[in-house]
């Protein structure tokens, strides 16, 4: 079937030439070859020989996001050392960060995933993540490394300005400790409690807590980024802003 724009694939419903359409207008991208984005908006639960699934493309993705970015930051901020570099880029590309652009440019809406994984009222950061760096990948295939630079300059630089003004750069895990420990002496721990994903794309489940209450569970790519999230969500339940510290 073709649509309005030339989208072609087989076995395409109207209504999803449009949802493919309307995802074009979010991401502010016009695609030369649309199954591109056909390919990367389509989960592995729909995974057929006909029709790829975007596993491929979210581990191209990532590795574009990630040189992408280096550049960017270490041009942007020419007097910081690597370490601070290092931490500004974990936090801009991390998965809590990609999820939240994901839902800004309407990827959730757009993504094409199976019935068991809709059953839920919003879709897991971890696949929210993947699809935008699916997305990165199909506008590199497509128009090249320049425009999809672009892409991932114009959605994320606001979060590279934020970072650095230290609004998502808070050690959460050392606050929440200070905080415990001012309140009655105890100090949090933290567990694993799910690891999955391939090597390229790990997602990791991670509680904070307190003897064996849990106080809060977080999702990262890493442990540590998981932990960060947790203790976050920690100081969330117990009604602590370490912004206003």
């Amino acid at each position: 079937m073709v649509g309005p724009r030339g989208f072609e694939h087989e076995n395409i419903a109207p209504a999803d030439l449009k949802r493919l359409e309307a995802c074009e207008k979010r991401i502010g991208y016009h695609f030369k070859d649309p199954n591109h984005l056909v390919q990367a908006l389509t989960h592995s639960s729909l995974k057929t020989i006909d029709n790829p699934c975007n596993e491929r493309m979210e581990f191209l993705g990532d590795s574009v996001l990630g040189m992408v970015m280096t550049e960017f930051l270490f041009n942007f901020f020419p007097d910081r050392p690597e370490g601070e570099l290092t931490q500004i880029k974990s936090a801009v590309v991390s998965t809590n960060t990609l999820a939240e652009e994901s839902m800004r440019l309407g990827l959730d809406d757009a993504y094409a995933v199976g019935k068991g994984v809709t059953s839920r009222r919003k879709l897991p950061n971890s696949l929210l993540a993947n699809v935008f760096e699916a997305v990165i990948a199909a506008i590199y295939l497509d128009g090249g490394i320049g425009q999809a630079k672009e892409f991932i300059v114009r959605n994320l630089y606001h979060q590279v300005l934020a970072v650095n003004q230290k609004e998502h750069s808070v050690n959460y895990k050392s606050f929440l400790q200070q905080h415990l420990q001012k309140e009655d002496g105890s100090t949090p721990n933290y567990r694993v409690k799910s690891e999955s994903g391939p090597d390229h794309a790990k997602e990791f489940v991670v509680q904070a807590l307190l003897k064996k209450e849990v106080l809060g569970i977080g999702e990262g790519t890493t442990k540590k980024e998981a932990e960060q999230a947790a203790a976050k969500a920690a100081l969330d339940k117990l009604g602590v802003d370490p912004t206003e510290s």
